[in-house]
């Protein structure tokens, strides 16, 4: 059974046509494993012309997995990551970094919409330089952030000039990189090593893949072993052409971006429908592919009553999360269930 379109994450979203065919195109005859395969080959090698970079690229089956074991290979157990109170890597892996590191510390900064600053990742790292505080080694950054801020290329650049001045390493986590880029209207290399960007987890789930990221070093020095660690942590596929060849579809004809503009379409217009109705308010400015609105909870559970379903967290604020597939006329039906909903609030209050 089908289930209406919802917004609550863009991992409800089906897998995006130059996904699945380039899966189809890899589901012929056999191939070697263990990455080994033509495919994973010209995933990797996609990706670096993309990137136009000379980068080491390894693909796992998760963001949970990209993220740890590349913070993992930038640390060692009695050093510490310094991160985002809002970071993904804190609120939900579920302690993951810390254990593939082998117990290196997150360090978390108080931000403003889970955005770090230079000045802020300054003073943290200098807060403590004695031996019984983990040694700050790597900074990691969100882009967009879990609220759908976005860094700009001049903040990331800020930020690794802090990084090189200190010593740290830099990491983002790019869950939904490919919505940042399309945004920002910039290219993958300015975004990411032209800017002082060391390791990039490039999300290829969020981005319309069945499964799979991208594990992305510049800095190949900083790779070594990781493949081991991969092997390690259950994260190498021995059908690898499935991981690798949806990066293939996407990147040949310039997929990922479309429907990346397409999905931040989806938050825009959204926003756009309801920057009038009462009693609703976006909480972050609208800048990637999500939006968060602050409505009554009597609001919530009336479209909850209508069928939709969304989540409420980072104060409280109802999230939606659009994907490449998000169809712009069941967001316009979402747009008038919520202006209905404010008009029988407001009925309701008299």
């Amino acid at each position: 059974m089908t289930m209406r379109q919802q917004y609550a994450s863009d991992n409800y979203a089906a897998i995006c046509p130059e996904a699945w065919e380039a899966m189809q195109e890899a589901n012929v005859g056999s191939a070697v494993s263990y990455g080994m395969d033509d495919w994973t080959t010209r995933a990797s090698d996609a990706l670096r012309k993309a990137f136009e970079c000379d980068a080491d690229v390894y693909f796992v089956f998760n963001g949970t997995a990209a993220n740890s074991l590349a913070l993992a290979s930038l640390c060692r157990s009695y050093q510490s990551i310094l991160a985002a109170d809002m970071a993904h890597i804190e609120t939900d892996e579920c302690g993951a970094p810390e254990f593939f590191s082998n117990g290196a510390k997150i360090l978390t900064i108080p931000t403003e919409g889970g955005k770090l600053t230079a000045e802020a990742i300054r003073r943290m790292a200098r807060m403590r330089t004695d031996i019984h505080f983990p040694r700050p080694a790597v900074v990691t950054i969100t882009q967009p952030t879990e609220t759908g801020l976005l860094y700009s290329l001049d903040e990331i650049r800020g930020i690794s000039a802090v990084c090189r001045e200190l010593g740290l390493k830099l990491h983002m986590d790019g869950a939904r990189f490919v919505n940042a880029l399309a945004a920002l209207d910039c290219s993958p290399a300015d975004m990411t090593w032209r800017a002082g960007v060391d390791v990039l987890c490039c999300g290829g789930t969020k981005g319309g893949m069945a499964v799979g990221e991208a594990v992305i070093f510049f800095d190949r020095t900083l790779s070594d072993g990781f493949d081991f660690r991969c092997k390690q942590a259950g994260q190498l596929a021995s059908k690898m052409r499935f991981l690798a060849a949806p990066w293939v579809g996407v990147l040949r004809d310039g997929g990922w971006i479309a429907h990346a503009r397409h999905a931040n379409g989806a938050a825009q217009r959204l926003h756009e429908a309801l920057k009038d109705v009462p009693h609703v308010r976006p909480v972050f400015p609208v800048q990637a592919n999500a939006l968060f609105l602050d409505m009554p909870s009597e609001m919530t559970a009336a479209l909850r009553e209508r069928g939709w379903v969304f989540y409420e967290f980072i104060g409280g604020a109802a999230r939606f999360m659009f994907a490449w597939d998000a169809d712009y006329a069941q967001v316009d039906r979402l747009a008038r269930d919520i202006a209905e909903c404010a008009r029988d609030y407001r009925q309701d209050a008299r």
